[in-house]
């Protein structure tokens, strides 16, 4: 299994971007992927999830209402679209797979993909 994750770089705060998460290897059938992030210094943190099956998804608090994450099931792809981007979601994002949202949201996770950077400036 590969998850490929793209589309981080330097926004200006309270602008968007898309992040990318290329799938590889197994289907996501009846499990779930999702996205974390680490900023400097601190722990790595649940970001959002989704369900493959039914596009379910969860958020943590930060992120409900600015992020969205999505996925395309015919590209095998996830995606995380991220606007009125703030400083303090500056760091690295990584996109992760398991069995269902809950277990992802829980640090559940049986993939991990590399991260790609995401740095706002204020």
């Amino acid at each position: 299994v590969q998850l490929q994750a793209s589309g981080g770089g330097l926004v200006q705060a309270g602008g968007s971007l898309r992040l990318s998460c290329a799938t590889s290897g197994r289907t996501f059938i009846n499990r779930a992927l999702g996205w974390f992030r680490q900023a400097p210094g601190k722990e790595r943190e649940f970001v959002a999830a989704i369900t493959w099956n039914l596009g379910t998804a969860i958020y943590t608090r930060s992120a409900k209402g600015r992020f969205t994450i999505s996925r395309d099931i015919a590209k095998r792809m996830v995606y995380l679209h991220m606007n009125s981007l703030k400083p303090e979601d500056t760091a690295v994002y990584y996109c992760a797979g398991g069995r269902s949202t809950d277990d992802i949201e829980s640090d559940g996770v049986d993939y991990w993909g590399k991260g790609t950077q995401v740095t706002v400036s204020s």
